[in-house]
């Protein structure tokens, strides 16, 4: 998705149609579409008959546009997990492990990337009760090591996280498991890395009316930020500066809207006294 991007802003700025693109490459207009929309794999060949028609003489750009298409067809981790994972969350798997900032809003649970091993595993069950218990811990499993991002040696991914009071007071799992999951919040939000604030059932509606979303943002400035936002069996992937610039919006009106993270620890520590009594 990521390089696609980038070959649809080349192929514009060179004033290229997608029918003289694809005729490039001994293929069709939808192609091209379908490439840059990263719903296909890519031929190193192509894209480097792509670049020449778009005018990219820079040996270091191109050759760095090359090695991503390199990278865009090997399999990540997450591959292994196939058997539990749709194709639609595959692309956000990818996107999550190259983002270096993450902006996350989450009304319902406690994000991903935050989550402890018993109240994933409850969140699972919600929405795959009937499942077998390996592949329910395939699914926790999956999760788990999605948050190595966070502690990674060499350049961890940034997360700003704005939940909401209600997604921190809603039992998943039971008292004890809240009770552990408030306690992980509390050291997660001592990681330089993380900033986690939390917006107040006094603050009665907000920005983000419309439900949980996400944006990424990536090293390279070159490439758009993607805001994400799941539905129950599918996904949606913008990166149309208009509709990134509107979520990107709301995503700084909740921000100001939500206790500043200097609070959030006294929030955290309110709620664990409020399932302790």
């Amino acid at each position: 998705m990521l390089l696609g991007a980038h070959l649809r802003r080349l192929r514009e700025a060179q004033g290229v149609s997608r029918e003289d693109a694809g005729w490039e490459i001994r293929s069709s207009e939808s192609k091209i579409s379908r490439m840059e929309l990263g719903r296909v794999g890519f031929k190193e060949r192509d894209v480097a008959d792509l670049l020449t028609l778009y005018g990219m003489d820079d040996p270091v750009e191109r050759e760095r546009l090359l090695a991503l298409a390199r990278d865009a067809n090997n399999p990540g981790w997450w591959h292994r997990f196939g058997d539990v994972l749709p194709n639609w969350f595959q692309s956000y798997l990818g996107l999550e492990a190259a983002a270096a900032l993450i902006r996350t809003y989450e009304v319902q649970f406690v994000p991903g990337l935050l989550q402890t091993r018993d109240y994933a595993r409850s969140v699972v069950l919600l929405g795959h009760g009937r499942a077998k218990p390996d592949e329910i811990e395939r699914r926790v499993e999956l999760r788990m090591q999605r948050q190595q991002i966070l502690t990674r040696e060499t350049q961890p991914a940034r997360l700003w996280v704005v939940v909401d009071e209600a997604a921190l007071r809603r039992p998943i799992g039971g008292i004890g498991v809240m009770r552990a999951q408030v306690e992980a919040l509390l050291e997660a939000n001592t990681l330089p890395n993380v900033r986690l604030q939390v917006i107040p059932f006094q603050a009665g509606g907000h920005a983000a009316a419309g439900g949980a979303f996400t944006i990424l943002r990536f090293p390279d400035e070159d490439l758009p930020d993607v805001v994400y936002i799941e539905q129950l069996t599918s996904a949606l992937y913008l990166d149309k500066r208009d509709d990134v610039d509107l979520y990107a919006e709301a995503m700084e009106r909740l921000c100001v809207e939500a206790r500043p993270p200097t609070d959030t620890s006294r929030v955290l520590e309110e709620i664990r006294k409020d399932l302790d009594a």
